[in-house]
């Protein structure tokens, strides 16, 4: 077996829980056959135990293997992991069961019992209908087609043009809805490619990309997965667009979608959970703390709606999106110090990746416990975070937060002393830039200050402060100029650096004026 087959059996072997072992054990040993016979057993046993593949050990362990048989035992025993897992999950994965009993119709078509085929057929597509799954629901028809069109079974007049209308409409279905996920897709793409847009030109091109793409179906002709990615899709242009009360609308009808038909979530919890975390998101870069601590609770209550031990897709992104909002509460209530509590338990998801999370999700991560700990004042463990994105070797994903870690590792360098330092980064950072085109009014501002450092005398650094904060105020009037700020709120540090206070207090006491304006 090829090296990457044997570690996505080891991958499979370490992802299993107590009961999937206790599960695959009992379906081996269901015919009763001796455990010591069972070779792909006893290689379990082994891989379970060590987590690693040695193939002089197992040679020597497992009596009368030869080396020739490894790998037809590895992809044997790889096959009935799945074989169980499948049997395990059947009652707790809608699809899976629906697939299980298409596969019964067929086992019964094949032995010419063609009534009692059609009846399950029917019973499958009934439920791919309720749950709007007319992929399945299509298979179904297109199956039933066959034995009708072969067989005399329970033909009445007009069944095969029933049959035949029902198959154009199931396909129009999903035609329409797989044009709206494929634009969503591809906008998606597109936002991990270039971030949010940082000029009219930028938005001009995302707008121009969405309406060649746009399916022409109107909203209220989709079924209901149609209708999630039509949100999906204007969510993606909303947000590169920074349209924020646009991008609100979708994403509150995105997740309104789901709690209007409640079992739509235990079909597809992903989608859901998606829905609520740009919801979430969009309502941070609205700055509308009341709605957003309202949805973050709804997020808190998602366990007690679905049982996250049954899917570990599902529980992944549950506190992936949990991690990344309890962050940005703390941003927003000014409570950096407090919001360090979350970063130990961050970088033991990471670090032993039970979940599989994405290198970009670990860039997110990074720079956002960097903000941490640049708001709480520990601006040395801020650059170690930001040095993780910064060293990695030129990613194709996310340049804007590549960005934003450059500039914000130039003002912890600031913060520290490293006067030098930062006057000779600041053109590899300006390079950088450029080169990616994220070079927007408010850095050239910056650089244009710290460049100057070196040559600012230290008791007029605060007349130097002041000067640049009015300067970026008006700036940030500026269309498409308010995006710096969504990634650092520079505007806050330099109110610090004014009043000779941490960054931390500024935020809360900002954050503690608008509760009382409330």
């Amino acid at each position: 077996m090829p090296k990457q087959k044997t570690d996505d059996l080891l991958k499979l072997v370490a992802s299993l829980n107590r009961a999937e072992k206790r599960h695959f054990r009992l379906f081996v040993k269901r015919n009763q056959q001796a455990e010591a016979d069972i070779l792909f057993l006893q290689l379990f046993d082994i891989l379970e135990r060590t987590g690693e593949y040695d193939e002089a050990y197992l040679l020597k362990r497992i009596e009368g293997i030869k080396k020739s048989q490894l790998s037809n035992l590895k992809a044997h025993l790889y096959k009935q992991l799945l074989t169980s897992l499948r049997l395990l999950n059947r009652n707790k994965d809608e699809e899976i069961t629906l697939r299980e009993n298409l596969d019964y119709a067929r086992i019964l078509y094949n032995k010419g019992l063609y009534r009692q085929s059609l009846d399950v057929l029917e019973k499958v597509k009934k439920r791919a209908l309720d749950i709007e799954s007319h992929t399945i629901a299509l298979e179904t028809a297109q199956f039933e087609k066959l034995i009708e069109g072969q067989y005399i079974t329970r033909s009445i007049e007009g069944r095969a043009e029933e049959l035949s209308k029902e198959c154009e409409v199931l396909t129009g279905k999903i035609g329409d809805t797989n044009g709206f996920s494929n634009l969503s897709l591809r906008l998606y793409g597109l936002y991990l490619t270039i971030g949010l847009v940082s000029s009219e030109q930028e938005a001009e091109e995302v707008q121009a990309f969405f309406n060649n793409n746009l399916p022409s179906t109107p909203f209220e002709e989709l079924d209901f997965w149609g209708k999630v990615y039509y949100c999906q899709s204007y969510t993606w242009l909303y947000l590169m667009r920074q349209e924020f009360p646009l991008c609100y609308r979708y994403t509150q009808r995105w997740v309104d979608l789901f709690r209007e038909q409640p079992k739509m979530t235990e079909v597809n919890a992903p989608l859901y959970l998606k829905g609520l975390h740009n919801h979430l998101a969009n309502l941070f870069n609205m700055w509308r703390y009341d709605r957003f601590i309202a949805e973050l609770h709804q997020l808190d209550l998602f366990p007690h709606q679905f049982d996250l031990t049954n899917n570990v897709n599902v529980a992944g992104l549950y506190h992936l999106y949990q991690f990344d909002h309890q962050i940005r509460r703390h941003y927003m209530e000014g409570t950096f110090t407090e919001g360090l509590g979350l970063v130990p338990q961050i970088m033991e998801v990471i670090e032993d990746n039970r979940y599989n999370w994405d290198d970009h999700r670990h860039m997110v991560f990074y720079y956002r416990i960097a903000c941490l700990y640049f708001g709480s004042g520990d601006n040395d463990t801020a650059i170690d975070y930001l040095n993780l994105i910064i060293n990695q070797r030129s990613p194709n994903y996310r340049s804007d937060i590549q960005a934003y870690a450059r500039i914000l590792s130039l003002i912890c360098h600031f913060e520290m002393g490293n006067v030098q330092l930062v006057e000779y980064q600041v053109k590899s950072v300006y390079r950088f830039l450029a080169k990616v085109e994220h070079l927007q009014e408010t850095q050239r501002v910056i650089f244009r200050f710290l460049r100057r450092i070196p040559r600012i005398r230290e008791e007029d650094l605060r007349d130097e402060f002041i000067k640049l904060k009015e300067t970026l105020d008006e700036v940030a009037k500026l269309p498409y100029e308010s995006r710096p700020f969504t990634y650092l709120d520079i505007p806050s540090w330099l109110e610090s650096k004014i009043e000779g206070v941490s960054v931390q207090e500024v935020i809360r006491r900002q954050f503690e004026e608008s509760r009382e304006l409330v």
